[in-house]
């Protein structure tokens, strides 16, 4: 990819960052938003004034904070996060999109939805209770879904008189616990905040001069957010095939659909998978006219110069790089059902923009995401559980490993019955 490619792409990516918040219970995940939230005028005037009357009911300091972003009934009654909070915000340099998740244990799904698309973690710790075995689950689970960037904000400072000591230490103790995972990628970012006072997130304030590191909200704004799509490989998933039945076109063929990595041009020789037919691309077609080079995660209808048997679930890559096509499958699953999953059990995996039959072959380890001790050969996976499996397709699937490209890496398991989600998968 040339300077000219690689500006391009990064534009089309770069103007929103999606990022995730997790923690454990009462580490103030809903405040920390709030203040960012209102920090950078992201709120109206009568949600804040709403929020502060129920402020000055309970007569908490801050907790007008918290309620912009618990908005289940549940949630405000018990004063925890259970949902998944979608939040959004702009400042001059940058969009943002915001998955407040769960602390809880039992709500592990709902943080592996939340984080599925994210470019950013944060990861909060409570300076007075130091890492937590819930701060280990979550820097596993987004060092697993291949976050590509966390940011450890280690709040309530106030706390503790905004000690240097106690941030130090903190920064060792997960420093050390993050070598041990073992897995692969990102960069990571100790910040000490406190979110209710509002030193180092929006403002840096005066209690922490010794930090010469970025406040959070200079970090969100400049941290890359190219790491979510592979820039390299060109993966096109057919959704559609468009045959217009008009006089005008009536010759017409076109393949609709997302780029979900990389780039194409016209004259590209592509690949057709799983099939393996091949041809070049003849025109790159949009709503606005045709194009001579498109990128990801445009939506585009491709032609080919040839005549292919091409259909839904198909996928179009470079002839000279290509992903593996499968029938068997080695994965990362995080079962999100009460129903436990067994091995012997059939499903359909849902990939890319194809649905096939499969079935669990092996449950070979259940991870303890507290603890990161795996459990050989365990018989079966509960809610919230994660494990490695292996999976047998009816038919074969064009894929890529989980941490090269999300897109092509990832799936979803549900249920052939209920039609219900029922798990999510991360190809090894």
């Amino acid at each position: 990819m040339n300077a000219i490619d690689k500006k391009l792409f990064d534009a089309a990516e770069t103007e929103l960052l999606r990022f995730t918040t997790a923690g454990s219970v009462d580490d103030g995940k809903s405040t920390l938003i709030g203040r960012l939230l209102v920090d950078t005028k992201g709120v109206f005037e009568d949600q804040l004034d709403a929020a502060k009357s129920v402020e000055d009911k309970k007569g908490a300091k801050g907790a007008h904070l918290a309620l912009l972003t618990d908005g289940l009934q549940a949630e405000r009654e018990q004063g925890i996060t259970i949902d998944v909070a979608y939040r959004y915000f702009a400042t001059p340099k940058r969009k943002f999109i915001i998955a407040d998740t769960p602390g809880h244990e039992q709500y592990t799904r709902n943080m592996v939805t939340g984080a599925s698309t994210a470019h950013l973690a944060i990861i909060l710790i409570d300076a007075r209770k130091g890492v937590l075995t819930q701060s280990r689950r979550h820097a596993y689970i987004s060092r697993l879904l291949g976050i590509p960037h966390i940011v450890v904000a280690i709040n309530k400072m106030d706390l503790v008189n905004y000690s240097q000591e106690v941030f130090d230490k903190i920064r060792q103790d997960f420093s050390d616990f993050h070598t041990k995972l073992g897995l692969a990628g990102g960069d990571i970012t100790f910040i000490p905040i406190s979110a209710l006072e509002g030193d180092m997130v929006v403002a840096r304030g005066d209690n922490m001069p010794w930090h010469e590191g970025p406040t959070l909200l200079e970090k969100l704004e400049s941290a890359p957010v190219t790491g979510k799509i592979n820039a390299e490989d060109f993966r096109f998933p057919v959704q559609y095939v468009s045959r217009p039945q008009t006089e005008e076109l009536h010759d017409f063929r076109g393949y609709m659909g997302r780029i979900e990595s990389g780039s194409v041009k016209v004259g590209d020789a592509i690949t057709v998978l799983p099939s393996g037919l091949t041809s070049r691309i003849k025109e790159i077609v949009t709503f606005e006219g045709n194009l001579q080079q498109a990128y990801a995660p445009m939506s585009v209808t491709l032609t080919l110069e040839d005549e292919r048997d091409i259909s839904r679930g198909d996928m179009l890559v470079h002839t000279d790089n290509q992903p593996r096509v499968e029938k068997e499958l080695s994965a990362m699953l995080c079962w999100m059902h009460e129903t436990p999953m067994q091995p012997g059990k059939k499903y359909l995996i849902k990939h890319a923009a194809t649905t096939v039959k499969a079935m669990v072959t092996a449950l070979d380890e259940r991870v303890d995401i507290n603890t990161l001790e795996r459990i050989p050969s365990p018989p079966e996976l509960k809610i919230n559980e994660i494990g490695k499996v292996n999976l047998k397709l009816l038919k074969p699937i064009a894929c890529d490993a989980y941490a090269q490209n999300r897109a092509t890496g990832g799936f979803i398991v549900i249920d052939d019955f209920t039609n219900m989600t029922v798990g999510a998968g991360m190809i090894q």
